[in-house]
């Protein structure tokens, strides 16, 4: 084999590693998607119902379902669920509750 193709193959597959993510680069993003899900849900004991679905880049997002308690006295401590959107891009997490995933009880 020529030098220069082996050369060629050898920069070819450091190219592909390098675009590769690392099991702790996908927890420390796991994490940190968790945290602004969390945070911008404002739910009590807000714990992920799942995991999180990883859309295509051209998306750019990550869909994580929540489930936790209100915090508002009012609601005494009932259970609520959310969808978080969490931006890629902005690392910004959009929330909005998504209770009609639970069923619902027959009517008799």
């Amino acid at each position: 084999m020529k030098a220069s193709t082996l050369t060629l193959l050898c920069l070819a597959t450091l190219a592909s590693q390098a675009h590769a993510s690392s099991s702790d680069a996908w927890a420390a993003y796991d994490k940190a998607v968790l945290a602004s899900c969390t945070k911008a849900s404002g739910l009590t004991n807000a714990k992920p119902v799942g995991n999180a679905a990883q859309f295509d880049d051209r998306v750019g997002y990550t869909a994580l379902m929540l489930q936790g308690q209100y915090p508002q006295k009012h609601m005494k401590g009932q259970q609520d669920t959310e969808l978080c959107l969490y931006n890629k891009k902005s690392k910004t997490a959009y929330v909005t509750e998504w209770d009609s995933i639970r069923p619902t009880a027959k009517a008799q």
